[in-house]
């Protein structure tokens, strides 16, 4: 067994300060309690306690180029020399917005934000101001940020008690949720054109945007039904309705140009956080002049005192320069699949229900008897506490994974690295 005693200790110490000693409610679920690190180097991250990790949690994903990527660190060093933040424009928040409307197919105009919540209450904004209409549509399980009006079913207490599929059952992520937020969206379960379709012909004089994950990446990893996305795309169209795809977590992981080039179907608006600066808080709202001329013309306000400062532009334009230079995504989907096939010939060999799931670059593991997941409801047919233990003995034995079950792959991440992660789940495995 890992010795935790330091950070232990810090975690005591910290909670004299910090509620529950963490400043984001996730890091208390860390195993076998939040953790205090000291630095990351490429695939690996190290604790105060001196334990090293082979790093499948990418920081829950924005670190592409693995930790303290060196062209990274030293364009925010050389930038910020310069300056942190002018309450003004400078050069490369020109250069980095150029970029990003060459790669990404809806990028005619964007805005920058410092993370994904934002940029997301800012595309509805929009939408609703282009619209003239007031209610979104989301889909069950997907995760918008932690905003009011979109903290609601991410979570349930059964699958029965989400009742039917035509009439969802919702349920509040948190208390303190004002009076009627709920009243802002309507929410259905995902890959089910037909539902959507139906709703659409009922109540699409309310709704002013359809906003989505382009994967499911938060519960799960969901890859779309065939034909859904493009359905969206015609759907909104036909019903004068914003399509909004958040692409915070899949923004330059399976394309340089997001999901939307990947699939080849293009958003009115979308949202690129994450991966787009390794770890540095920046992201963006980026969309078709039809609707981003909305902000240009400040019918829609938008603002914020620390958006694009230096740091966090020069990560963006230093992430996206590697990714151009160094094409890594070829490579990223093939070890991916290759990590994915050996956690499932491991889980096989042992006689464990593990699905694996996902593109590559990103998948999820579950311990279900199901053998392909199309929605939110499917994940809570899972094993929960199956999955818990799995991901705690791989921690116990050096490999870092998000509790929910998800890895990321990073572009420097290696196949000797990938091969000692299954050898590990496979000994895992063995003990259940």
């Amino acid at each position: 067994m890992k010795s935790y005693s330091k950070s232990a200790a810090l975690l005591e110490r910290a909670k004299k300060v910090l509620a529950s000693g963490v400043s984001s409610e996730f890091r208390k679920y860390n195993h076998p309690h939040a953790l205090f690190y000291t630095h990351g180097a490429g695939s690996k991250i190290y604790d105060v306690d001196g334990n090293a990790y082979l790093d499948f949690t990418l920081s829950q994903g924005p670190l592409i180029l693995g930790h303290s990527h060196p062209e990274v660190m030293q364009a925010i060093s050389e930038y910020s020399a310069q300056g942190q933040l002018f309450a003004g424009q400078h050069i490369r928040e020109v250069e980095l917005a150029e970029k990003l409307n060459e790669l990404i197919p809806s990028a005619e105009l964007m805005r920058f934000c410092l993370d994904g919540s934002e940029a997301v209450q800012t595309a509805f904004r929009v939408a609703r101001a282009k619209t003239g209409k007031n209610k979104f549509l989301r889909f069950e399980g997907h995760y918008h940020g932690w905003m009011d009006n979109v903290c609601w079913g991410l979570s349930a207490p059964s699958l029965e008690a989400m009742g039917s599929r035509e009439h969802p059952n919702v349920f509040p992520w948190t208390q303190g949720l004002p009076q009627g937020v709920d009243n802002d969206f309507i929410v259905l379960p995902w890959n089910d054109l037909e539902l959507v379709r139906k709703t659409l012909s009922e109540r699409a004089s309310e709704i002013a945007a359809i906003i989505t994950e382009p994967i499911m990446c938060n519960n799960g990893c969901i890859e779309p039904a065939p034909g859904f996305l493009l359905g969206l795309r015609e759907l909104c169209d036909e019903y004068g309705i914003t399509l909004i795809f958040d692409e915070v977590i899949t923004g330059f992981r399976i394309s340089l140009g997001g999901a939307q080039k990947y699939f080849g179907v293009t958003p009115d608006l979308s949202i690129f956080a994450k991966a787009i600066a390794s770890g540095y808080a920046i992201s963006a709202i980026v969309g078709k002049y039809e609707w981003m001329q909305l902000i240009e013309n400040a019918t829609v306000i938008h603002a914020g005192t620390m958006n694009a400062g230096n740091p966090t532009v020069a990560a963006a334009l230093a992430t996206i320069t590697v990714l151009e230079k160094e094409q890594p995504h070829q490579r990223m989907f093939a070890l991916g699949k290759r990590l994915m096939e050996g956690l499932q010939q491991a889980a096989q060999k042992h006689g464990q229900s593990m699905l694996v799931e996902g593109p590559g670059p990103m998948f999820a593991i579950s311990f279900t008897s199901l053998t392909k997941t199309q929605d939110y409801r499917d994940t809570l047919k899972a094993d929960k506490a199956k999955l818990n233990k799995f991901i705690s003995a791989m921690h116990e034995e050096g490999i870092r994974i998000i509790g929910r079950g998800l890895w990321y792959i990073s572009a420097v991440h290696t196949e000797e690295e990938v091969d000692h992660a299954i050898r590990t789940a496979d000994k895992v495995l063995k003990s259940f």
